[in-house]
């Protein structure tokens, strides 16, 4: 009785099994994919935009972001996911400039995530009459940050500029256990993301306008 019962068990196990691993394989070549979509080099664009738009998260990106200011290619700065209680003259103290030559053209938020740094960017863009902008974030995190801000900003022209953090082995990304995991943890982050819009565009019966994003590995 025992072994019938396994015998009637095997092809449902047979074919959990299948799907177990199409899942996780699905999930690996995405994973590839989205290793590849992450920047590996610096932005080559130097065409101006309207504005600079800083996410926090080290004082690489916020450096990267003044010098782009004083370099004049944009007239202002927002610097999106600032903590709670730091102002404009606490920033520039931090990267060590002196507040009388920029401190009029830099603005700051406080968003918490990338959901809501693209929606208080927005907000301010529109509150200036923006149409283009320069978004500095981590080259790790661009893919996302772009999914985010094209989707909240389908009219707004979006130049990306990636930094590399030196503790971020970015070109051998797998052989690097910390790296990798950060790696994992971003293209999770960027699946749940991708998910949430396309279903909010099917919710809407219509499909993304203006900066589209594509699953890693998906048809394009």
């Amino acid at each position: 009785m025992r072994q019938r019962s396994r015998g009637r068990r095997s092809p449902w196990f047979r074919t959990i099994v299948f799907f177990s691993l199409l899942v996780i394989g699905a999930w690996v070549a995405g994973l590839i994919g989205f290793a590849a979509m992450v920047p590996s080099r610096g932005s080559a664009s130097t065409e101006k935009t309207d504005a600079i738009v800083v996410l926090t998260g080290g004082s690489g990106r916020l450096r990267a972001g003044l010098d782009l200011l004083l370099a004049g290619q944009a007239e202002q700065l927002f610097v999106s996911g600032v903590y709670r209680g730091v102002d404009v003259t606490q920033l520039l103290a931090i990267l060590k400039q002196r507040p009388d030559d920029v401190e009029n053209r830099i603005s700051i938020g406080n968003a918490v995530d990338t959901i809501e740094n693209a929606l208080e960017t927005r907000l301010w863009m529109q509150g200036q009459g923006f149409t283009s902008l320069r978004l500095v974030t981590a080259a790790y995190h661009m893919p996302r940050s772009l999914l985010e801000f094209g989707n909240a900003m389908p009219n707004i022209r979006i130049e990306p500029h990636p930094v590399f953090p030196e503790h971020v082995k970015q070109e051998y990304w797998w052989a690097w256990p910390g790296t990798m995991a950060l790696m994992v943890s971003e293209y999770n982050k960027y699946l749940v993301a991708w998910l949430r819009h396309r279903v909010k565009v099917l919710d809407l019966g219509g499909s993304p306008a203006g900066n589209q994003a594509h699953a890693p590995g998906a048809a394009t």
